[in-house]
């Protein structure tokens, strides 16, 4: 098992933060990791809302949004063969925009615990760089 918390102060508002975020169709745009998503629920994003993260790699995990109070909280939870991945993001209100925390965990079972601890050394970095890009990608983007 491996544990992990990443925190960043972005130049968004949590509301256009949130909803960016949120939403597993985005996930490509700023997700490095990704070539597509695929298998989306129909619909806003919702508790229980499931798709496949498709990576560039050829893992597939599927993935499921496990909490959602708009603006405060994003809780989602993956699972491939032997691996079970849990993200929370906490949106925090600051005067320059958001105070984005996002907390991790990676539990590999069986012959996958080894890949569940070395992912989890890099989980810190690779989810920084994702969510800075997530917010330039935002900041490209026409506001309203």
């Amino acid at each position: 098992m491996s544990d992990f918390s990443v925190t960043l102060e972005l130049p968004h508002p949590p509301s256009a933060l949130f909803r960016f975020l949120a939403d597993p169709r985005n996930r490509p745009l700023w997700q490095t990791s990704l070539k597509a998503v695929t298998d989306i629920d129909a619909g806003d994003p919702r508790p229980g809302m499931q798709w496949r993260d498709v990576t560039k790699v050829g893992i597939k995990p599927w993935m499921e949004i496990t909490e959602l109070t708009p603006y405060r909280v994003l809780g989602e939870a993956g699972t491939w063969r032997g691996v079970d991945g849990l993200l929370s993001l906490r949106f925090v209100k600051t005067q320059a925009g958001t105070r984005l925390t996002a907390d991790g965990r990676l539990i590999g079972h069986g012959p996958f615990a080894l890949a569940a601890a070395v992912s989890g050394r890099w989980a810190p970095e690779t989810i920084r760089k994702d969510l800075l890009r997530a917010s330039d990608v935002l900041a490209e983007r026409p506001r309203g």
